[in-house]
């Protein structure tokens, strides 16, 4: 119980037993408690990670808590702006349904392909998770729209790096950085699992 029961577990888990409170705060006009609240609740995703690789507590039930957690959060984030900046949404809605299309596809087709949900931290996806947070922060004292635009464009574009791995290299380890790392393991693990003819004869 201690093994599932970690700082990192517990800081995933959070993220997803507070939410509530955010959507409160928001409803009842206490924006500087949201901010405060949203603040916390959003270093939990940078921690929870850096804290499981630092301790060696890095596990497949820490990784799904934190999938699971980011998707509501971060669905959360698209309700907040919406609800703080409805034009900042309408102007970004033709990005937004293509985020959330290719979103979509990135849970469908491993289950699809794996017979179960799979994600992957690629570098792509990490960096705009950071930028989601930072906007939220920022759009307190600046139009978000730009910087909408900006991460929703990132989005598509680290789904569908996430997609083609999915496809082309299957269930990689989920804390492969990106298509080029996984293409790259894939050939080291040719090589030395089943290393070339010309290495073979030398051996």
């Amino acid at each position: 119980m201690k093994q599932l029961l970690t700082v990192p577990n517990s800081l995933s888990l959070s993220r997803v037993v507070f939410l509530p409170l955010l959507y409160l705060f928001l409803w009842n006009g206490n924006l500087i408690l949201f901010f405060i609240t949203f603040t916390i609740l959003g270093s939990t995703d940078f921690l929870d990670g850096y804290l499981a690789r630092k301790w060696n507590q890095v596990s497949r039930l820490g990784k799904t808590l934190d999938t699971v957690a980011d998707m509501f959060f971060y669905i959360s984030v698209a309700y907040f702006l919406y609800y703080l900046y409805p034009q900042a949404i309408l102007t970004n809605q033709v990005f937004l349904i293509a985020a959330f299309s290719v979103y979509a596809l990135s849970f469908i087709i491993p289950l699809i392909l794996f017979k179960k949900m799979y994600t992957i931290h690629t570098r792509i996806l990490r960096s705009n998770a950071v930028l989601v947070y930072f906007m939220m922060l920022l759009s307190f004292i600046m139009n978000p729209s730009v910087l909408l635009s900006i991460i929703l464009i990132i989005f598509v574009i680290g789904f569908i790096e996430e997609i083609i791995i999915f496809i082309r290299f299957g269930p990689v380890d989920q804390d492969t950085k990106s298509y080029f790392a996984a293409s790259l393991d894939r050939k080291l693990k040719a090589w030395f699992i089943d290393p070339p003819f010309y290495k073979r004869i030398k051996d």
